[in-house]
């Protein structure tokens, strides 16, 4: 805020009067509003009585004014507040008054919207000011039921009833208790209003006046009548009103609860009198006060009072569903925790009082309803959002001992429970366990027998259901599953064999049935836990199940129907382990299938055919069963397995199926059964029945098959008996009569109304369009409600149009089918037979129908149309009905096919204008039906096939709705032509039809007008699609839109409780203001960025969002936060985040769900955009609340995105902060640990345990707060993400005390000192009972040691791991590690691992980190390791015999798991074997078992091989045993372990074939070595390759031809590609590869794929391959004689080294060839360098020094180079030398070698001369670099070699040159010169005469220095060029003969004299030179004594009085040191 004073502007009368003064009052509303809450006080107070007036004047609204609608009067509502709360309040009496007078004046008839105003106001005033005039709240009561009584409008009804609620809510006080009564006698009349706005005030008052402070306490008479008024009037209530009676209906009841005093009765104290003498107890004295604490009503009595309503006799569907509504709303009103503690009541009175009763369980509709709406109160409402984790599992226990476990009743006198009670039950178990996760032993023992008990029972719907339990409860915990799958198979076995004894009893078939559903469901999640169980399992259940099909038909009718179901039944689960499977067993089940449908024969094709009724039953049971293994062998495995001619097999045994089917119907046959009178209902499948799900599979089996390779003349075939099914007369399965009976009489309504479970077979497939719309103009996704209500209420309201219910009995195939997610366990609901035959023949029909071609798509459309139309029809007008939705359907779904496929043929076929006008009457037809499915598929329809046909149809189309719009005056056809417009316009898409955009938006802006709320609904909505699909095309109009809205905003029609009665009780479903929201939101998305240019614009669209985020309905509210996101989007600057995040966090605490989500959703857009400023706004409270709301909800999405994304920008700066927050979920339990903790008494604790004091305090255990699992987890995942951030962020600080020290870093809040309190929580984590948990916490304590990152340099381990602690030193002694004192407790919480209850991936994780830490070096001492170690070798000792392992206290595992943690084992140890490269000490860990490593390694390579290409020669493993029948099924559970684990095993074996290990070449070759035996010796001659070379080098060269795009990332690429390049550089010598890679094809594509990596690869990775091809180049010789010739190894070795050398020059950037690091370029270079020196080293003749040359040559370009300052030629010298020091082959060769050495001198000369006028970087780099190369090329020489004479002595030249020059190469030139002084003391002639030329250089440079030295002006560059020269002189005067020696110090001496002083510093450069000057001296004097005594005695004399000095000195010094024994002069004096 700007320090200016805050100006009030008043009224401007003039603008309100003018053209705009609509927008002009709400902008100063909105204005004054904010600077009324801005002003200061004294301001405000200057200015109020003139904007009271002003305010005032708006209300009452003079002529001209606009009238005060919605907006206007909930601003000035606010405005009033807000001038009251800062400013006087004197003048608030004055304004109620003038208010009253306004709504008290009851002969103004014409102010309707002026009072309606006023009393919105007077509630404003009254809800915040009430207790302080409460002199008023008479006056208010009495008018308001004047008001209510005497008016017709709705609207001002509702607002004085909501005025009256608000003003009772402050000043309940001041009216007497008579006026109450009267209140509460006139609202109970408003419960049964007309008008359903008055019902909802009316209701809202009757809560404010009993609820708390003052509230009257209702009798239990009084509640229950209110309860009876609502249940009543819910017949013609709207949902909106519902929930209103539902909210009253709870809060009555929920005071039935409160405990109030009561007095005690009488009789009850006397009788205390008469016991006397015990009264003397202490409390008995409490007793004496007559009353005690107690409930009116018992929670039983209280539901009672519910279901009492809801089984009153001839209720309708909507009343009974309505109830539930008040169920629901009791329970949200009661709350979580009374829910819980009350479970099991609940449970009960649900289940008896209401599923129970008989007339929820009258027909098969009744039974599935009433399902339906307890599983949503148990399920949706309760178990998901009200039971804490303990309240599940008590709930789960509760459940299983009250009703699972009473069936079958054991005891006389008990009952069993009813089957209904047990198949909800059961569903209720199923849905917690899927919540609860691992369920704990307690749980497991509870359920275990019910579960399998229950497969057995007599009723079908209880078997299916409990197979489905069981199946849930084994997935969530597998390690039952193995027992649960023998013992049903078991219990199966015996059914059978008991169904064929004579005296079978009745219930055999059911068990059977029952069991083989249960095996079915078992089975079929194998494949989601492979790895418990043993894959012969279900081979046996194949063998079983073919077994029976082959003998049943031996065994009558209804033993061989059992034992075929049976069979198909199992096969059709086993089709859900996948292809590798099925495969072998292939051709087997195509024989049973053709045998299964026979083609039909002649006997089934005559009409009198004599079969009994049940041999058809027989022969339909049988093709449906077998069918239904079809289609689920089509389902999982048709990608793979289904070729042409599998294709063309099944579907002829399809059309056999069909025609059967049809050969049937036409013999009608009588159905006994029909024909008998119904008295109760039946049990069983009729035979229609029957027939529907024979054809029901028909279908579906043919839409899974997919259609090319079905004859054209066949699917024309299918299509018409696919209409004719769904779309004709005949298809209906129902009486005839009642039909007509119905339609006659008028008493059909509707289908969606029929409750017979048939509803004249209208399909199940539900296209409805409630109106939602997103930004894409697309549908909702399904599952979010259009008005953004709770979708437990949605739930409820849907079922209201449900005219048939899905259930999974109706088709246990479902059981196989249901996908299982970790979030959710979907059960395939099918309908019922019926139904799903309609269902199935529409998919077919939309899928097939696109393929036709014109003459097929005439004849069939032509069909559907005749048949939608037929005058057979006019009988029966249900199935009319519903033929005219099945057909408008069909077209949807069809043209959501052609449009998603969208070939030509589509676009030519529907586009087609015959088509096009066949259709286009049935869609308009459906279009204008009121019916809510025809409108939405209709209008979908017509926008589809707008987008298919030609401008012409669309033309058409538009202009026959204008005309429908202008002609028709039945709103539903107007809203439908409104939705058709909108559906046009987002399906041709806004280019296609930008011409049509004006006419649109014309049409649905008037339409928007319309008063009826339906159709301004609609056609608001319709305008929302058009502006998303427009998009920028939309630009011109927005104004006038925004202009429209606020119009509409203002228009009473628009209002929810607005207009007529009839209006305002339909708006409530149709509420236009969400709608505006969803405009405003669609304009914002086109404005954009530019909504920043205009202000007008966007001040009317935040004036306009604001308002509507103040609505009092939530979908209003969620609404305004999205305009809001997107507006954040485009202009955060012009919004108030700081308010905005206020009211999010508000929202986050609501009871509404769609607020919080919304909220969420929002706050993770700011978090995103920027956390730190979120962090300073909220604070960690925010982030503390966010964790809380997973705990109390953990169903509501969004909460972890929020918290992750803010963990990731902002833990760097405070990972304390963040370890404190998930420390704290930690250290709560989980209800699953506190149980298993009570069942078990303790847990497990150790030694090692103990020490990290977790469960110490176990006593306390109880009082613990308890967590969700899941929230624990999530914590869990922080903390990994914590580490693994820190990790990568490279800040030492956190991980190195040391740093942090020397940064000066405060250690509060640094990572490192918080590693005990991670390694606690891992621990606590792994003594978890639940599986995520523990794997989580030892992903916790692996990040701990180091973390895994993906590797970005190619270092040599595969993921370089960042050890975050591991090299980490001890903040107290910096030279131990941190981790030392953390050993015990790392293995404490690794030992749980091991334990008798742990899962194999928890094994192969717990092996992985045992691994970690032995390689990590915290514990060097193989001694010390102790447990870790032996956990290690103990798995490798287990891995290395065949069978299944057990490790720790693990049982044996399944197959799977044995050879999965194999591979984990393996891999572990190839972690150690790589890192034992750098770490010594691992070598004595990894050593001895290097001889059975190195077999189990290259074994488990070629398994991966052998898995990789499918191949049958697994059978003959060697080392690693795998069982057989692996081979087919093992492969894909193991693949992705041994994918994960190669790279790294790769690594280790390419690590000991560097190393020569010789078990390795035995490995190689399929042997291991004894203890005995001798090594084998590599043999460099060897023919052959070895026994596995073909198999490794096959896995090598399969990853290096992967390209980089393939794989996921470079980094993964790497991992894979650097270990195969150094396992390649071994396997190409000969011992390995024998003469194998020679061959030519291998030669060939080996070498192209070099070439390959060296254009594509980035430098890391091309320094093995370089080394890898000189390898290969050096040891293969060439097929040929020459060495050199074209395709030999050697010259593709040198044309890549070449290429390389070549490219590296340039600059390293983004334009370079090769990509990579510097260090990765050097060390390149350095590796092509030296494969040039490796092959001339390897050539014989004299071609080795065409090779130097070529070499010479590319170096020299790099000694040339220019283009950048990067230096490749300094680091790469050594490559250099040894280049130059390979020998010459022959004498012959030396004036080659001598001319090569030759020019490459010149060319550095050459260079060096080239810069001699340049400066700069580049140049310095350059000169030096020659500079260097010219030294080592002259130092190398051999002696022997000649020199041209010009050229050294230019060489010396320049050095002297650059020596005196002022720049940083004299220190270079100084190297140099000593360099060569020192070679020449070898006395090679070349050099002793470049020390004769460079000697008067350097004492020239010397003099030079003077100056410098004793103006102590030296810089350290020039002391060690200084130096240098001394080391020089030294090694010159040392070289010298003795006779010399006195002339060579007499140059020397007086050189260095010069440098001497008489009183030199004590420090600084020239206190150093000083010291190492004299010592020089004494060097020369002690070397030679007489020879310095001549020179010197020659000496000038001041100079040698200084040098006597100055030795004196130094000597002197030492002598004054004698006492200390060390001799420091003599040392430094050796050192030269």
């Amino acid at each position: 805020m700007s320090s200016d004073p805050v100006t009030i502007d008043l009224l401007e009368e003039s603008e309100v009067l003018g053209e705009a003064g609509e927008l002009y009052v709400l902008q100063w509303l909105s204005a004054t509003e904010k600077k009324l809450q801005e002003a200061s006080i004294g301001g405000l107070k200057a200015k109020q009585t003139e904007i009271e007036a002003d305010l005032l004047k708006i209300i009452t609204s003079p002529d001209k004014y606009p009238s005060p609608g919605r907006a206007y009067r909930r601003a000035i509502g606010r405005c009033f507040v807000t001038l009251y709360t800062r400013g006087e309040t004197r003048t608030m009496f004055d304004t109620l008054q003038a208010l009253m007078k306004l709504v008290g004046d009851f002969k103004l008839l014409d102010k309707d919207t002026s009072k309606i105003a006023a009393w919105s106001c007077i509630g404003d005033i009254m809800a915040v000011f009430g207790s302080q005039v409460m002199s008023f709240m008479a006056d208010i009561a009495t008018v308001t039921v004047k008001t209510y009584r005497s008016s017709n409008s709705p609207l001002l009804r509702y607002q004085a009833l909501m005025a009256l609620q608000k003003s009772l809510s402050t000043a309940k006080k001041a009216v007497p208790e008579t006026n109450i009564r009267d209140i509460l006698k006139q609202m109970r009349n408003g419960l049964t209003d007309k008008s359903l706005p008055v019902q909802r005030g009316a209701s809202q008052v009757m809560i404010t006046i009993y609820s708390e402070p003052d509230a009257p306490q209702p009798t239990q008479s009084e509640i229950e009548n209110i309860v009876v008024l609502s249940a009543k009037n819910l017949e013609n209530v709207d949902q909106i009103t519902r929930q209103a009676h539902a909210q009253l209906v709870g809060h009555m009841l929920s005071l039935t609860q409160v405990e109030r005093p009561v007095p005690v009765p009488e009789s009850v104290q006397k009788a205390k009198k008469e016991q006397g003498a015990e009264d003397d107890e202490p409390g008995a004295a409490a007793h004496s006060i007559a009353e005690t604490l107690k409930a009116m009503l018992t929670p039983t009595e209280m539901l009672l009072l519910l279901s009492n309503q809801l089984n009153r006799h001839h209720l309708s569907r909507k009343i009974r569903i309505g109830i539930f509504d008040f169920y629901a709303a009791l329970f949200m009103k009661l709350g979580a925790t009374f829910v819980e503690n009350n479970f099991s009541l609940i449970v009960s009175h649900l289940l008896t009082e209401v599923v129970m009763y008989p007339r929820n369980g009258l027909n098969r509709y009744e039974t599935l309803l009433t399902r339906k709406l307890v599983s949503i109160l148990l399920r949706d409402l309760i178990g998901v959002r009200m039971l804490s984790e303990q309240g599940q599992i008590s709930a789960i226990k509760e459940l299983a001992t009250l009703y699972l476990k009473r069936w079958p009743a054991m005891m006389p006198g008990k009952v069993a429970p009813a089957s209904a009670v047990l198949v909800i039950v059961l569903r209720e178990v199923a849905g917690l366990l899927q919540q609860l996760g691992n369920a704990p032993p307690p749980v497991q023992d509870a359920l275990a027998d019910p579960l399998i008990t229950l497969l057995s029972h007599p009723s079908h719907s209880v078997r299916v259901n409990a197979a489905w339990a069981l199946r849930c409860f084994c997935y969530s915990t597998p390690l039952r599953l193995p027992k649960a799958i023998l013992t049903v198979m078991e219990k199966l076995q015996r059914d059978l064999g008991a169904l064929l004894t004579p005296a079978a009893s009745q219930d055999v078939p059911a068990r059977a049935l029952g069991h083989a559903y249960g095996l079915a469901g078992l089975v079929s999640i194998i494949p989601e836990r492979p790895l418990y169980v043993s894959y012969d399992v279900s081979a046996k259940v194949l063998d079983m199940s073919t077994q029976l099909l082959k003998k049943a038909a031996e065994h009558d009718l209804a033993i061989a129907g059992v034992e075929i179901e049976v069979a198909w039944t199992l096969i059709s689960a086993l089709m859900a382990l996948g292809p590798n499977f099925v495969r072998p067993h292939l051709p087997q089940l195509l024989v049973l299938w053709r045998n299964a449908l026979p083609k039909p024969t002649n006997k089934d094709n005559v009409t009198g055919a004599t079969r009994s009724v049940a041999e058809w039953l027989f022969l339909l049971h049988v093709r449906e069963s077998a069918l239904g293994a079809i289609l689920s062998f089509l389902q999982y495995n048709s990608s793979t397995l289904v070729t042409l001619d599998v294709a063309r097999r099944i579907a002829s045994v399809l059309s056999n199926a069909l025609s059967f089917a049809n050969n049937f119907v036409s013999q009608n046959v009588e159905d006994p059964a029909d024909s008998q009178p119904q008295l109760a209902p039946r049990k069983g499948l009729s035979m229609r029945d029957r027939e529907a799900l024979l054809r029901r599979r028909v279908y579906q089996c043919f839409s899974a098959l997919g259609f090319s390779s079905i004859a054209e003349s066949t699917q024309l075939v299918l299509l018409q008996s696919a209409v004719s099914l769904f779309a004709s007369p005949e298809g209906y399965a129902g009486s005839s009569v009642q039909a007509a009976i119905a339609s006659s009489s008028g008493s059909f309504t509707s289908v969606w109304h029929s409750t017979d479970g048939y509803a004249y077979g209208v399909t199940f497939n539900d296209i409805v369009d409630f109106g939602g719309v997103d930004v894409e103009g697309q549908q909702l996704p399904g599952n979010q409600d259009y008005l953004n209500r709770d979708s437990v209420e949605t739930s409820i309201e849907t079922l209201l149009r449900k005219p048939l219910f899905g259930a999974c009995e109706h088709d246990p195939l479902s059981l196989c089918q249901s996908k299982i997610t970790e979030s959710d366990y979907q059960l395939n609901e099918a309908p019922p037979p019926g139904t799903a035959v309609v269902d199935a023949a529409i998919e077919l029909f939309s899928r097939l129908a696109p393929l036709q071609d014109l003459t097929a798509t005439g004849k069939i459309v032509t069909q559907l149309i005749e048949s939608v139309r037929s005058p057979r029809l006019e009988k029966n007008a249900g199935r009319r009905s519903a033929v005219f939705i099945n057909a408008t359907v069909a077209l949807a779904l069809y043209l959501r096919v052609a449009m998603a496929s969208y070939s030509r043929q589509t676009k030519e076929t529907l586009g087609n204008e015959k088509i096009a006008n066949i259709l286009s009457p049935l869609l308009m037809d459906a279009i204008i039906d009121g019916d809510l499915v025809l409108r939405s598929a209709g209008s979908e329809s017509i926008g589809r096939l707008a987008s298919l046909s030609g401008t012409n149809f669309l033309t058409n189309a538009i202009k026959n709705l204008v005309d429908q719009v202008v002609s028709n005056r039945n709103p539903y056809g107007r809203a439908g032509c409104a939705l058709a417009f909108g559906s046009i316009y987002s399906h041709v898409g806004g280019l296609a039809a930008g011409a049509l955009l004006k006419t649109t938006i014309n049409v649905l802006m008037s339409l928007s007008n319309d008063p009826h709320p339906v159709v301004h609904f609609w056609a608001l909505n319709a305008l929302a699609r058009v502006i998303n699909a427009a998009s920028l095309a939309y630009g011109p109009h927005v104004s006038g839109t925004l202009g429209l809205l606020l119009k509409l905003y203002l228009v009473e029609s628009h209002e929810r409780e607005g207009g007529t009665l009839g209006n305002s009780n339909i708006s409530g479903d149709n509420p236009a203001y969400p709608v505006i929201c969803q405009i405003i939101d669609a304009l914002i998305n086109v404005l954009g960025p530019d909504i920043q240019e205009s202000a007008r614009i966007r001040s009317l669209i935040l004036n306009l969002v604001h308002e509507f985020s103040l609505e009092d309905d939530e979908g209003m509210r969620v609404e305004s936060i999205k305009c809001t996101q997107h507006f954040l989007m485009f202009a955060p600057e012009h919004a108030d985040i700081p308010a905005l995040v206020k009211t999010f966090r508000e929202y986050l605490s609501s009871s509404r769900r769609p607020l919080k989500l919304a909220s969420i959703n929002a706050l993770y857009q700011l978090v995103q955009k920027d956390a730190l400023a979120m962090s300073k706004l909220g604070g960690d409270r925010l982030v503390e609340d966010l964790f809380g709301m997973l705990d109390d909800d953990s169903s509501v999405e969004g909460v972890r995105n929020v918290i992750t994304s803010w963990l990731q920008q902002t833990v760097i700066y405070n990972p304390s902060a963040w370890i404190d927050l998930c420390q704290r979920i930690m250290a709560r339990t989980t209800a699953t640990q506190q149980v298993v903790e009570a069942a078990s008494g303790q847990g497990l604790r150790d030694d090692e345990g103990e020490s990290l004091n977790v469960g110490a305090s176990t006593t306390a255990t109880t009082g613990r707060l308890t967590s969700r699992w899941r929230t624990q987890l999530f914590a869990l995942q922080c903390l990994h993400q914590i580490c693994t951030i820190a990790a990568k962020s490279g800040r030492q600080e956190h991980t190195n005390a040391i740093v942090a020290r020397k940064l000066g870093i405060p250690t509060k809040g640094l990572l490192y000192t918080r590693v005990g309190d991670l390694i606690k929580m891992a621990f606590t984590a792994s003594a978890a009972y639940v599986t995520e948990i523990r794997l989580e916490g030892l992903v916790v304590l692996r990040d701990v040691i180091q973390v895994n990152l993906p590797s970005y340099a190619g270092f040599t381990t595969l993921m370089i791991s960042h050890k975050v602690f591991s090299s980490s030193p001890d903040p107290a002694y910096d030279d131990a590690l941190l981790l030392e004192q953390h050993q015990a407790p790392i293995t404490a919480a690794l030992t749980p691992a091991f334990s008798s209850d742990s899962t194999p991936e928890i094994l192969a994780s717990a092996v992985n980190a045992c691994a970690i830490f032995v390689g990590c070096g915290v514990v060097k001492d193989v001694g010390r390791m102790g447990r870790i170690l032996k956990l290690l070798t103990s798995a490798l000792d287990q891995s290395k015999d065949a069978g299944m392992l057990s490790l720790g206290e693990t049982g044996e595992l399944s197959p799977n798991a044995s050879a999965m943690l194999r591979i984990s084992t393996l891999s572990a140890w190839a972690q150690l074997q790589v890192s034992s490269v750098q770490q010594s000490y691992l070598q004595q860990v990894v050593q001895p078992y290097r001889p059975i490593l190195a077999s189990l390694w290259v074994a488990s390579l070629r398994d991966y091989a052998g898995i990789r290409i499918d191949s049958e020669f697994l059978s003959d493993t060697s080392s690693v045993a795998l069982d057989s029948s692996y081979s087919s099924l093992g492969k894909e559970v193991l693949l992705p372990y041994f994918t994960k684990s190669w790279p790294r095993i790769l690594s280790a074996v390419a690590s000991i074939m560097e190393a020569g290990d010789a078990h390795v070449l035995a490995a190689m070759d399929g042997r291991e070595l004894g203890p005995t035996e001798k090594p084998p010796t590599p043999n460099p001659n060897n023919k052959e390759p070895t026994a596995f070379f073909f198999i490794i080098f096959g896995l090598v060269y399969e990853a290096l031809s992967t390209s980089s795009e393939d794989l996921s990332g470079s980094s993964q690429r790497q991992s894979t590609v650097i270990p195969a390049l150094r396992a390649l550089k071994c396997l190409v010598r000969p011992e390995y590869s024998g003469k194998a890679l020679l061959e030519p094809t291998i030669f060939d594509e080996f070498t192209s794929l070099s070439y390959r990596l060296t254009m594509t690869e980035p430098a890391d990775v091309q320094v093995h391959l370089v080394e890898m091809l000189s390898a290969f180049a050096a040891t293969q010789a060439s097929p040929v004689d020459d060495a050199l010739s074209v395709s030999s190894p050697k010259a593709h070795c040198l044309r890549i080294c070449s290429h390389i050398l070549k490219n590296s020059s340039s600059a390293p950037g983004r334009n370079s060839i090769i990509k990579g690091s510097l260090q990765d370029q050097i060390a390149l270079v350095n590796a092509a360098v030296t494969a040039f020196s490796m092959v001339a080293g390897s050539i014989s003749d004299s071609q080795r020094e065409d090779v130097r040359g070529v070499a010479f040559l590319l170096y020299c370009d790099l000694l040339k180079d220019e283009t950048s300052e990067t230096d490749l030629v300094g680091p790469t010298l050594p490559a250099l030398k040894s280049l130059l020091s390979v020998p010459c082959a022959s004498p012959a060769d030396k004036v080659t070698y001598s001319e090569l050495v030759h020019a490459l001198l010149s060319a550095s000369l050459h260079h060096i001369d080239e810069m001699s006028t340049r400066a700069g970087p580049i140049a310095t780099k350059k000169v030096k670099n020659n500079l260097l190369a010219a030294v080592l090329i002259l130092t190398v020489l051999p002696p022997d070699v000649k020199l041209g004479r010009e050229t050294v002595e230019h060489c010396c030249f320049l050095i002297s040159q650059k020596l005196n020059a002022d720049d940083e190469t004299s220190l270079t030139a100084a190297h140099c010169a000593k360099t060569l002084i020192v070679a020449a003391s070898a006395g090679v002639p070349i050099l002793r005469q470049c020390v004769r030329l460079l000697i008067p250089g350097l004492v020239q440079f010397i003099a030079k220095m003077t100056p410098y030295v004793h103006e102590q002006k030296l810089t350290d560059v020039q002391l060690a060029a200084i130096g240098e020269i001394w080391k020089a002189f030294a090694a010159f005067f040392g070289a010298t003969p003795d006779d010399f020696k006195p002339r060579a110090l007499g140059v020397l001496l007086p050189t260095i004299a010069l440098l001497l002083m008489t009183n030199p510093p004590d420090q600084g450069p020239v206190a150093n030179l000083s010291s190492q000057t004299i010592a020089q001296l004494l060097s020369f004097a002690t070397a030679s004594p007489a020879a310095f005594k001549d020179a010197a005695a020659k000496l000038e004399t001041p100079v040698r009085e200084m040098l006597e000095q100055s030795i004196r000195r130094a000597v002197g010094g030492s002598a004054a040191a004698a006492q200390q024994p060390a001799a420091k002069p003599q040392i430094s004096l050796r050192s030269f």
